[in-house]
């Protein structure tokens, strides 16, 4: 039991883990990629409102010389700039890297004061390139996150200046994390809805297995016919009903097994007992009388082969069993030697008073491939069977047929027949039913095997009127 329990822990374990993992990796890729997109799109945001106010601090005046600069960027700061409360504009000299003008709009925490050089890479872009440069990082000297863009101020070819928007990242940053922090809530819930759907899914799936497993291990250690209660109409319903199957089917085979041995104990008893007293009798000299010995006699051989044909049955058995069963395919002709078993239990049958009929027919029948000793020997168990089990109606028909590509052939009895219920199980190994007519009950199942090896079928069914009616259906040409 414990070792159950483990075993399924194990594969809850491996279940859980194996489904977990893929969630929480998809779960943070997706709330990665939401981030990188989400800051993304936030700075980009900003870097376009920046740049748009950058470039439009040095296009919008009439700048001829380095005063007209000056006076303009002053007036730029004091008069039309209107964002001071988020961002701070600065007219940085590019001789120096000074500021030159600026303004304290926002927090004063990043603000610089002019004469002091920024110092960031952006400034220096600006000139070199003459164009307009955008730089995200810390500032060098407050250490605050922040975003600049600068855009070159040209006065008569040269870059005089450079006009640099700054903004602080802080609320932004904040904003992020925070929507990050969200997602990373909802990651977190869709895991967590995931990692109980998966316990409830992987329980519903373990705890019935483990008590079908418990059912197996009860049937391997004897307890054939115990039935599982069926709960789930899916795949675990389906394994339920084939281990009940499987059940009954074992319980079943078991009980035909012990009814086989006890009656071929019972067959092999009879002749051997009427053998052995015949025998010791006669050995003895008690029986005088020439006729009495002479059916003594006839006694013995009688039994013995009827021993004979119980071991050729179980030898049969045993080959169909292990697979060593085989054929000795040749061309046959199929009514000749249905006519031969006829000729040979006729007048046997006669002395038991039984009539054996039967029906000619002119018609041709083309030569089939197969093992005569093997159809003899069908042949020769259904005439049997016909005279123990229908022998009470004293008359056995056979007739051979043919119907589009198959030779027919048909052995009827006029006894009592089979009941109803019993029918589908005829066929199979050790059955011999309500039966007590003497007999080890794998007769008719070595004869299944032989016709069905011959690509045939051999169906058995109660006739009209009464009796049982085997036919036997064999293809042409093949």
């Amino acid at each position: 039991m414990e070792a159950r329990q483990k075993k399924f822990k194990g594969i809850r374990k491996r279940w859980m883990v194996n489904s977990i993992s893929v969630v929480l990796l998809i779960v943070l890729l997706a709330v990665t990629a939401f981030s990188i997109a989400l800051a993304g799109y936030y700075y980009s945001s900003m870097s376009f409102e920046l740049k748009g106010k950058a470039e439009s601090a040095v296009s919008g005046g009439n700048i001829s010389n380095k005063n007209d600069y000056l006076t303009y960027a002053q007036e730029y700061v004091t008069n039309r700039f209107g964002d001071q409360d988020h961002i701070q504009v600065q007219f940085i000299s590019a001789a120096d890297g000074t500021v030159q003008v600026s303004s304290y709009g926002m927090d004063e925490s990043y603000g610089l004061s002019t004469g002091t050089a920024p110092g960031t890479p952006d400034i220096a872009e600006a000139i070199e390139k003459v164009e307009t440069r955008i730089w995200t990082g810390s500032d060098p000297h407050t250490g605050e996150h922040i975003m600049a863009v600068s855009s070159p101020l040209v006065i008569n070819g040269q870059v005089e200046a450079v006009a640099r928007m700054v903004t602080s990242l802080r609320l932004v940053d904040w904003q992020i994390a925070a929507v990050i922090g969200i997602a990373l809530a909802v990651g977190a819930l869709i895991l967590a809805l995931v990692y109980f759907s998966n316990l409830y899914f992987v329980r519903s799936i373990v705890e019935p297995v483990a008590g079908i497993t418990e059912t197996a291990k009860r049937i391997a250690a004897g307890s054939y016919g115990i039935q599982i209660e069926k709960k789930f109409d899916d795949e675990i319903g389906d394994l339920t009903d084939t281990i009940n199957d499987m059940s009954l089917k074992i319980k079943q085979s078991e009980k035909m097994k012990s009814e086989f041995i006890a009656s071929v104990s019972h067959e092999l008893r009879t002749p051997l007992t009427a053998i052995n007293g015949w025998a010791e009798t006669i050995q003895n000299g008690e029986v005088r009388d020439a006729e009495d010995v002479r059916k003594g006699m006839g006694i013995i051989v009688s039994e013995a082969r009827r021993l004979t044909n119980m071991v050729e049955e179980l030898l049969e058995f045993s080959r169909i069993e292990d697979g060593r069963f085989t054929l000795s395919i040749e061309s046959v002709d199929i009514k000749a030697e249905l006519e031969d078993a006829v000729y040979t239990y006729k007048e046997f049958f006669r002395k038991e008073g039984i009539a054996l009929n039967y029906e000619d027919t002119e018609e041709e029948f083309p030569t089939i491939e197969a093992d005569p000793e093997r159809l003899r020997q069908v042949f020769s168990n259904l005439f049997d069977n016909a005279a123990k089990h229908g022998g009470s109606g004293r008359r056995i028909d056979t007739a051979i047929g043919r119907e589009e590509d198959s030779v027919v052939i048909t052995i009827r009895d006029y006894g009592p027949g089979i009941p109803e219920e019993e029918l589908p199980h005829v066929k199979y190994k050790f059955y011999k039913g309500s039966s007590k007519a003497r007999g080890s009950g794998i007769g008719l199942a070595v004869c299944d095997e032989i016709i069905s090896r011959h690509n045939g079928t051999l169906d058995i069914g109660n006739a009209e009127g009464g009796g049982c009616v085997v036919t036997i259906r064999l293809p042409i040409g093949t």
